[in-house]
């Protein structure tokens, strides 16, 4: 899971295109203005937002004492303006304090999404326990090398209390070693949360399971392709252990000499983490060649993958920015990376946030047979990368053995499957065609391990598909199944209808029939939620309003598609009737 920390933070303008855009928003009634608009830059919107959060301070919840850190500035083209801010106060960052101010084109005040709707000031504002406490009891509990200590102040699910954050490394109760950030109360010494910072695509409840039943993860690979003649050129062709025969673009640092780095993806690379437990891409072997051939098609040859990591990400990439306009991961033109033959037996995948990498082990070699390098798992972690750099989706709490649990959280997970098979449907591999399951080239006896239209067809993860209030603690893989449903119904509509090679059967909660919008349409609003309407706490039932707002600004408030998003969501029991009078 993303680290509930609050990083060094860069304003950044992010120019949405005309499928994305948005005209404004009203979580609270929007002031009026006659002035004329004026040139938008970051610095001005960031400014006029930070004003209007104060001027605004019933509605933004800001108060004396706090400070806003723009993370991100986003400027649609029909005039909406939205800045997402992290908050301290009295230069202590404050966890699940962000928010996010809604600006008109006049960059009048039009609303706030936030995540806490308590005041963030604790009671008692000073520590009881030393740092060096704190640092003694989280190293105890997770298990690990304790970092220095952090005042902070834990907003978060409804509390408010001074606490201290510690990173903790080289956890021993992580699979594959990692790190996990710990907060503990500074004046009971209490531990509020214990979370890690890595999200790995099996979890800890899914590897048990597995397990108990027998069952063993064994991608089916093709055959090694023939080699061609000798490359000249940076445009090579790798032969990846899923995805067939692929192009990759590289650099060409010789006469004969070529580097697995994409200069066209901004510099997105996968290196060799040699089977050690790397977080540090800068000690990862960088894959060369003579060719500018890559890989065999087989795990003989270590290359093989990290050409499905390398056409996995730059995939990703090109789903994103041709899309949405989104330059990297974080938006910030950043290439992504990637290290393969992490750790020694790691039978998983994960997203690192500390590292900004993709890190993949090469199976245990008893339960899970391969790298786990499939395309909808890269599309999926690296998703989780997206959702940190905007909404920072966290679960409401963390077991012992690392499960996850409660609605953020499984929203996470959900965009992660839906933006993950979006990646498929973007690269239309025949040798892996697109679909709406995710894992499905996974090699589990029920074929695949999560699915969109019918998520309780998946009876590994026990995944659910209609909301009811045991969902606020589900695990969140399972949880996931809620708003993943409700995507796929406003995308292809409810019923029986075969799509390409997969037949799907979508049911709703009502009985009641449900007309899809299509894919392009769907992917968009749930983009636009995420990055505009989002926060870190948002459930499904603030998912839904995010969504109605996100087809209001795109297509109309008495549109198609806003009565499609609407209607999705009661197909799986979100409604406003239910929606509980205490979330957070």
């Amino acid at each position: 899971m993303r680290r509930p920390h609050i990083r060094g933070l860069a304003v950044a303008v992010a120019v949405a295109t005309a499928a994305t855009g948005l005209a404004g928003t009203a979580f609270a009634g929007p002031s009026t203005s006659t002035a004329k608009p004026r040139a938008a830059t970051a610095a001005s919107v960031a400014d006029a937002a930070r004003t209007a959060a104060f001027a605004h301070a019933g509605a933004t919840g800001v108060a004396p004492g706090d400070e806003l850190q723009a993370q991100d500035v986003m400027i649609d083209p029909e005039g909406g303006r939205h800045v997402r801010f992290v908050r301290s106060h009295r230069g202590m960052p404050v966890l699940g304090g962000d928010l996010v101010v809604h600006l008109t084109e006049r960059l009048a005040y039009a609303g706030v999404t936030r995540a806490a709707d308590h005041t963030v000031a604790p009671e008692a504002p000073h520590a009881r326990l030393t740092a060096r406490q704190a640092e003694e009891r989280a190293a105890a509990v997770a298990k690990g090398e304790a970092g220095t200590a952090e005042l902070v102040i834990d907003a978060r699910r409804g509390a408010c209390a001074l606490a201290y954050q510690v990173r903790v490394s080289d956890s021993a109760t992580a699979e594959a070693g990692g790190s996990r950030t710990v907060v503990v109360d500074a004046l009971t010494g209490k531990v509020r949360s214990n979370t890690p910072d890595s999200d790995e695509f099996l979890s800890p409840e899914l590897v048990d399971t597995l397990r108990e039943r027998g069952e063993t993860l064994d991608p089916a690979t093709g055959t090694a392709p023939q080699t061609s003649a000798l490359a000249a050129t940076a445009s090579g062709t790798g032969n990846s252990l899923f995805a067939g025969k692929v192009p990759l673009t590289t650099t060409k640092t010789g006469s004969r000499s070529y580097l697995l780095k994409d200069p066209s993806r901004w510099g997105t690379e996968t290196r060799d983490a040699k089977g050690q437990e790397l977080e540090n891409f800068a000690r990862g072997k960088k894959f060369t060649s003579t060719t500018d051939k890559w890989g065999n098609g087989t795990v003989s040859n270590r290359a093989s993958a990290a050409v499905d990591a390398q056409y996995g990400i730059t995939k990703t990439l090109d789903f994103y920015k041709k899309t949405f306009g989104r330059k990297g991961i974080a938006d910030n033109s950043k290439g992504a990376r990637a290290m393969v033959h992490f750790g020694n037996k790691v039978g998983n995948a994960f997203w690192a946030p500390a590292c900004g990498c993709m890190l993949y082990g090469d199976g245990d070699g008893d339960f899970i047979k391969k790298p786990l390098v499939v395309l909808d798992v890269t599309g999926h972690e690296l998703t989780h990368g997206v959702v940190d750099a905007t909404a920072r989706l966290e679960p409401t709490r963390v077991d012992a053995d690392g499960n996850q649990y409660g609605e953020p959280g499984s929203l996470n997970e959900s965009l992660a499957d839906i933006f993950g098979a979006n990646v498929e449907f973007s690269a239309n591999n025949p040798k892996n065609p697109p679909n709406y399951l995710l894992g499905e080239k996974l090699g589990l006896d029920q074929k695949f391990l999560r699915r969109l239209d019918r998520p309780s067809l998946d009876k590994l993860e026990g995944a659910i598909d209609y909301w009811s209030p045991a969902a606020h603690d589900a695990e969140v893989h399972a949880g996931s199944g809620v708003s993943s449903h409700a995507y796929y119904l406003l995308a292809e509509g409810s019923g029986r209808k075969k799509i390409g090679s997969v037949t799907y059967d979508s049911p709703t909660f009502d009985g009641l029939p449900v007309k899809g919008i299509g894919r392009a349409k769907a992917t968009a609003i749930y983009y636009r939620a995420l990055t505009r309407y989002m926060v870190s706490t948002t459930d499904f039932h603030d998912a839904r309003v995010a969504t109605l707002k996100a087809a209001k600004d795109l297509y109309g408030a008495g549109s198609t598609e806003y009565k499609a998003v609407d209607r999705s969501w009661a197909a799986v029991n979100v409604t406003p009737a239910n929606t509980p009078a205490a979330r957070h």
